[in-house]
């Protein structure tokens, strides 16, 4: 029997439960795969919490990566014995488990240099990452960011990414501890955010400038010092709200504080056109192969240890990629 954690009901992180289930063979458009690694992500806890409403029970987890056992009439992207990874929203939902069922066409083969362990701890946050260095804004070397959240997973990858590019890098991040990864990473400046005003030393940094753009992850708690630090018609994007829902905004805000703009991006708009997703995916790829991007999986859990995990994650106690390993 396969294993997967369920959850029967929304709530804490104490509903998640692992499960004995019955996978069968592959419908048309369908693969049947056995995971190696699977990905945490805090968009797991939005799904667990309700935040994004889905039909209950229902499986956990939108990331993984692991070896195709058979294929449904009609698939012709991937074969049985191909290594693949793969990331989404509702339709890879179910990502929490030993084996599944999945559609096919999320799929994305991996290189011979890639791991199952490392893709499972960067699909998602390299694709996220690709899309935000390529394609939200025209960055050019010189320019400043701000990057909250910058020993985070995705932060990690921004900041190395960044430096690729020729960017400064101002990170925010919530300990010592965490400063120190940040800076390993990449980031020329770290600011305490829980004990320095972001904005006031952001101006401070860029000799009153303010940076290009802001990525912020945390929503609620940095939107307003977020907006204060960019430079005028500098982009705020908002690709994250581990804090909470960010506040209503006036837009003629946007004009007084410097013509700027505020961007919503999702992930599943930047590679809903296959060729666009593909292309982002062999840059990212490409990056981590020839080791010019480390990919930091910092925690490991057991399947059966998800409780713990989504605890773990939602009091910010982890830093890089968290995986779950599949034996």
């Amino acid at each position: 029997m396969a294993l997967a954690v369920r959850y029967h009901k929304a709530g804490a992180p104490e509903v998640l439960q692992l499960e004995e289930v019955t996978v069968g063979q592959p419908g048309p458009g369908q693969v049947r795969l056995r995971h190696q690694a699977v990905g945490l992500n805090f968009a797991d806890t939005y799904f667990r919490t309700g935040i994004y409403p889905v039909p209950l029970p229902a499986g956990m987890g939108v990331e993984a990566a692991g070896v195709v056992e058979s294929v449904g009439d009609g698939v012709t992207n991937v074969a049985a014995g191909d290594r693949v990874t793969y990331t989404g929203f509702v339709n890879t939902l179910g990502a929490y488990s030993t084996e599944r069922l999945i559609p096919a066409a999320p799929l994305i083969k991996l290189p011979d240099a890639i791991s199952c362990e490392t893709a499972a701890a960067m699909t998602m946050r390299g694709l996220t990452s690709s899309y935000l260095m390529r394609r939200i804004w025209p960055l050019k070397a010189g320019d400043t960011i701000l990057l909250h959240a910058a020993a985070g997973g995705v932060g990690l990858i921004v900041s190395q990414w960044a430096k690729l590019l020729g960017l400064t890098v101002i990170g925010t991040v919530s300990s010592d501890a965490k400063a120190e990864v940040a800076r390993a990473h990449g980031c020329d400046h770290v600011i305490l955010y829980r004990h320095e005003d972001v904005a006031k030393r952001v101006r401070e940094i860029t000799n009153g400038v303010g940076v290009s753009v802001v990525f912020d992850s945390v929503g609620k708690d940095t939107f307003a010092g977020s907006i204060d630090s960019l430079k005028r018609r500098g982009l705020l994007v908002c690709v994250g709200t581990a804090s909470g829902p960010v506040p209503p905004l006036e837009v003629q805000q946007l004009a007084i504080k410097g013509s700027v703009f505020v961007t919503r991006p999702a992930l599943a708009d930047y590679i809903a056109d296959p060729a666009e997703k593909s292309a982002l995916a062999n840059e990212m790829f490409g990056h981590v192969a020839a080791g010019r991007i480390k990919i930091e999986i910092n925690q490991r859990y057991e399947l059966g240890d998800a409780v713990q995990a989504h605890r773990d994650l939602e009091a910010r106690k982890t830093t890089g990629s968290s995986i779950f390993v599949i034996h």
